[in-house]
Order: C-alpha cells, then sequence, then structure tokens
C-alpha cells in the first residue's frame, strides 16, 4: 500500500485500545453507518494479493462430505473409518452427515448465538471481557493486541467442559441452546475420536483414555457485513492447535482449506458439521493425520455469517504427549518430542493467528 501522509500521525495501538474498550465490536462499527474500515484491520500486501476473486482457489477440489449412517454396524463402519482416515490424511478437514445431532438443535443454537451478537450493545458490553475466568467472554478478536492486523468479527466464548460455566454466567438469550449443543457435541465427539482412533489402527478408546475430550471451548464467531471485503479477512489463516474442531456454519459460507498453494471453499452442506485435525492429533498421529491451514474471508454480504466452533483438547495439562508409541516404528521413527499440554497452549496464546503451526516447535 502506498504510504499515507497522515502515517506519522497515526498511533495503531491507540486507536486498538479505544476500539477494545468501546466494547462495541465490530458489529458496532457497522451499526454506526462507516463505510471504510479503520486502518488496523487493513491486512498486508502479501495477505490480501491473495483474497482476490478467484487468486490461487480451486474450485475443482471439493471437501469430503462422509455420511455417518449405520456407524455402528461392522459393514458401514470400516467404510466410514477408511473414508475418514483419507480425509485426515489428505484434507485435513471433512464434512459430515447423519451424525446424530437432530436439525433443531442446530437451528436453535446457531440462532441463539446470532440472537446474542444482535443484542443491544449495552447488554453484551457486560460480558466483554478478554480473560476467561467466569468461562464466558464476548470480544472482538482474541489477538487483537499482538496481530499484525485484526479481523472482522466478533466472538462469543464459552467453556464447556470440564466443567462447564456457571449457568448464571451465560447469556440468557443462548443459556438453554448451549446445554443442549454441548450435551449432543460431547457425544458426537466420542463416536469421532473412536473412528479416528481406528482409522489409525490403535484401540478405539485411545484418545477418550488420554482425555482428549475434556477439555472443550466453544466460540460463535458473528461476521457482520464488511464494507471493505478486500482489505480485510473474517479470521486470519491458521491451524487449530488442539485435538479436533467440530463447527457448525451457516449458509453465507466464507471457510476454505488450504491445499497445496491453493485454497479450497467448504461449502455449507446443509445439516452438516465441518470437522478438523488440530495440531495436537497431527503429533499424536505422528502425522498420519495432517492439521491444515484454513481462513475465513471477510463477509461481504448484507446478511450475516454466523459459525460455532468446538474445541477439544486433553483434560490433564501435565501429562506429556507425543506421538502415541503404537505410531512409532524404525520405518517410521516419532517426528515429535513430548511436551505437556501447558506448554503448548502457552505457545498458541503467545502467538498471533498467522498460520504458523504449533507442531513446528516440537519437531525433531
Amino acid at each position: 500500500m502506498a504510504t499515507n501522509v497522515n502515517d506519522e500521525q497515526y498511533d495503531r495501538v491507540k486507536e486498538v485500545k479505544q476500539f477494545d474498550e468501546s466494547r462495541i465490536g465490530v458489529k458496532g462499527l457497522v451499526d454506526s453507518g462507516i463505510t471504510t474500515i479503520p486502518r488496523f484491520f487493513v491486512h498486508p500486501p502479501h495477505v490480501l494479493s491473495q483474497l482476490k476473486p478467484g487468486s490461487k482457489t480451486r474450485p475443482d477440489l471439493v471437501i469430503p462430505t462422509i455420511d455417518l449412517s449405520g456407524v455402528d454396524s461392522h459393514h458401514n463402519r470400516s467404510l466410514i473409518v477408511d473414508q475418514i482416515r483419507q480425509a485426515c490424511s489428505s484434507f485435513g478437514f471433512f464434512q459430515i452427515i447423519n451424525h446424530g445431532v437432530p436439525l433443531g438443535v442446530l437451528d436453535r443454537v446457531i440462532k441463539s448465538i446470532k440472537g446474542f451478537h444482535e443484542e443491544p450493545t449495552e447488554i453484551k458490553a457486560r460480558f466483554y471481557t478478554r480473560g476467561l475466568d467466569t468461562g464466558v467472554s464476548y470480544i472482538s478478536n482474541v489477538d487483537l493486541y499482538y496481530s499484525k492486523a485484526a479481523s472482522w468479527r466478533d466472538t462469543l466464548r464459552l467453556r464447556l467442559g470440564p466443567q462447564m460455566a456457571d449457568h448464571d454466567q451465560i447469556p440468557e438469550i443462548c443459556k438453554n441452546e448451549v446445554i443442549e449443543w454441548d450435551r449432543e457435541i460431547k457425544r458426537l465427539g466420542e463416536v469421532l475420536s473412536g473412528l479416528i482412533c481406528e482409522g489409525l489402527g490403535v484401540e478405539t478408546w485411545k484418545l477418550k483414555e488420554m482425555t482428549c475430550l475434556e477439555d472443550r471451548t466453544m466460540v460463535g464467531h458473528y461476521y457482520p457485513k464488511c464494507p471493505q471485503p478486500d482489505l480485510t479477512v473474517g479470521l486470519a489463516h491458521h491451524t487449530d492447535p488442539g485435538v479436533l474442531t467440530v463447527v457448525q456454519q451457516d449458509n453465507v459460507g466464507g471457510l476454505q482449506v488450504k491445499c497445496g498453494e491453493d485454497w479450497v471453499d467448504v461449502k455449507p452442506v446443509p445439516g452438516a458439521l465441518v470437522i478438523n485435525v488440530g495440531d495436537l492429533l497431527q503429533i499424536i498421529s505422528n502425522e498420519v493425520y495432517k492439521s491444515v491451514v484454513h481462513r475465513v474471508l471477510a463477509n461481504p454480504s448484507h446478511e450475516p455469517r454466523v459459525s460455532i466452533a468446538v474445541f477439544f483438547n486433553p483434560g490433564n495439562r501435565d501429562d506429556l504427549y507425543g506421538p502415541l508409541p503404537e505410531l512409532i516404528s524404525s520405518e517410521k521413527p516419532a517426528l515429535y518430542r513430548q511436551f505437556t499440554l501447558t506448554d503448548f497452549m502457552t505457545k498458541f496464546f503467545k502467538k498471533e493467528l498467522d498460520g504458523k503451526s504449533l507442531s513446528n516447535y516440537y519437531k525433531l
């Protein structure tokens, strides 16, 4: 970008702080009627060059959609396991249908999260905090203060497990829906982890035994219309640090996965959930499974984009994690050293969401 004559007067830290302390979020900026985005949302040229229509996208590639119907029957299960293994080993992403989560539950929870983000600012502001001490936090950009550029979205974060946030702390507009959603997602997490383990050739209960399903955090993202979608993103390119992520997206679209040097759209499928491998699962699987870079484009539509993600992580933070012994051999030695989850997550929260996989820190 060309140098602006006002560069010398621009105080990024001050602008970011003012925005954060206003507690209005990106939705508040849109409601104020702005037609240009604040400068700290503008991404650097090398990022923007990849956002141009048709730039390095692969419309011919499709993220697999896997039907979980009959997952408990021997014949169907073996086919499903093969499909999941292939998807986790190549794309690192797949969608699932007939997953057992009632469509009514999906519909209610995403509407309730949208409802929260569209509440008056004075109601949302009560939940605005960068900490997660109460298990509930409404913010704009978790990495606002240390990212190179902010992204065009607001987020409601909720701790689901090992112990859910105090029910009194959860916004009334989505409380019952989140509790209902968590029951379903907990069950689904066990089903998926079993299939993922079988795909690795290890015992079905292995990840559960390692407490990999106990720590669950939910984020409800809201991406309002961006007046300059060619200058920013909805969510910067990154990999997820944990074991497994389950995502529900609405029909607006915008999620993209990196495949080689190209980007592939994760097109919304009615009633489907999006599943992706996290850095920790890539390490545990000794790179049989891949944690893949993904991003969300800034929303050019008048209709807001809403998505919900649940991140599964181990509950035992002081245990040692690394490649499973069953997956190490003379032909394929361990590719990573062991580490504690405390160390792992500390590294994650000290870096911005800039696409650098945490797995790189532990490579042997």
